[in-house]
């Protein structure tokens, strides 16, 4: 098989004076220390490592490469800029770290006509885009690297561990759903622990997951959920709220899009652990998670469904479906 062409990159414009860029980077990296990856450059990270696991070559930002061969087709995962900024005359398979809504570029296939396929991580995104680009749109989740967030078999002795992600100010509003949950626990005599996305590295995530017997997973929406998959990987059940309705993202929602149903478990069946909807219907949800707790298995789930080797093998799928229509 002829290598791939893979394409990634953070933006990073001048801020002050042109090309400061490159000396705000050094500088960035002297006091902050190594980068640590985000949602987007962990999809492009994971492919890579999915494709290696699959023995699979690649080439990454080989734009000299492209330009001399402009049949091939350019795998760009992300982001925007780097399709935005370049000139490509390559096919282009687009995704899956793009835009959040087609509103941010509608004339996007008449603008980039060689973009022959985008690509978003999930089911309820793909219904969300569907309307704008149609049948452009496929859907590709990147993988969960199961070899590190894998089981500790040590004795587990705290009931939960709250991950929580509260949706823009909803911390402020006395009906969010947290209160709710530390109240319930609190009167059972339940224990936990909690920590707050964008607040922990991943090594502190593990460690809370070593202690505890299931996780309470508490998000609004997730385009795909990388971080509950990686808790599910480590065969931690997990009660998660996913109350639906509208896409709640506040630069969009109601003035811009109103789209509805939207999920915070994309990726879900009876392995995973319970749902629930809201402070209705907690207690008899954690009533239900308690009582099948020893019979869930979440991380069956995500080796079959989302580990490295899957994800990139769909992938894979999806790049020779676009190179069969280029012939």
């Amino acid at each position: 098989m002829k290598p791939i062409n893979l394409f990634y990159e953070e933006p990073d414009p001048d801020r002050w004076i042109k090309f400061d860029r490159y000396p705000r980077k050094i500088i960035r990296s002297i006091v902050r220390g190594k980068t640590r990856p985000g949602g987007v450059m962990t999809i492009a990270i994971n492919l890579i490592k999915g494709l290696e696991k699959l023995g699979i070559p690649y080439r990454f930002n080989n734009y000299s490469y492209i330009k001399k061969h402009p049949k091939e087709v350019a795998c760009i995962i992300g982001k925007p800029n780097v399709l935005f900024d370049k000139h490509w005359d390559n096919p282009i398979l687009f995704g899956a770290g793009i835009f959040s809504h087609p509103v941010d570029c509608p004339d996007l296939f008449k603008e980039y006509p060689n973009v022959k396929k985008i690509l978003v991580p999930g089911n309820w995104m793909k219904q969300m885009f569907e309307p704008y680009y149609g049948d452009k749109v496929a859907i590709w989740p990147t993988g969960i690297d199961t070899d590190y967030w894998k089981p500790d078999e040590q004795s587990k002795k705290t009931d939960f561990l709250i991950y929580d992600k509260p949706l823009w100010g909803a911390e402020k509003s006395p009906k969010y759903i947290l209160n709710t949950v530390t109240n319930s626990l609190q009167a059972k005599g339940l224990t936990y622990s909690y920590i707050k996305y964008g607040n922990y590295n991943p090594t502190q995530l593990i460690n809370e997951l070593r202690n505890a017997k299931g996780c309470i997973f508490l998000s609004r929406h997730e385009t795909q959920g990388l971080a509950y998959q990686q808790i599910l990987s480590t065969n931690t059940p997990v009660l998660a709220f996913d109350p639906g309705g509208y896409w709640p993202d506040t630069s969009y929602y109601p003035h811009k899009v109103q789209f509805q149903p939207v999920s915070s478990v994309p990726y879900w069946d009876e392995r995973c652990g319970k749902k629930f909807m809201g402070a209705v219907d907690f207690d008899q949800a954690l009533e239900k998670f308690l009582s099948n707790l020893s019979h869930f298995k979440p991380r069956d789930f995500v080796i079959e469904n989302l580990s490295l080797e899957v994800c990139a093998n769909k992938y894979l799928d999806i790049l020779k479906d676009v190179e069969s229509q280029l012939n």
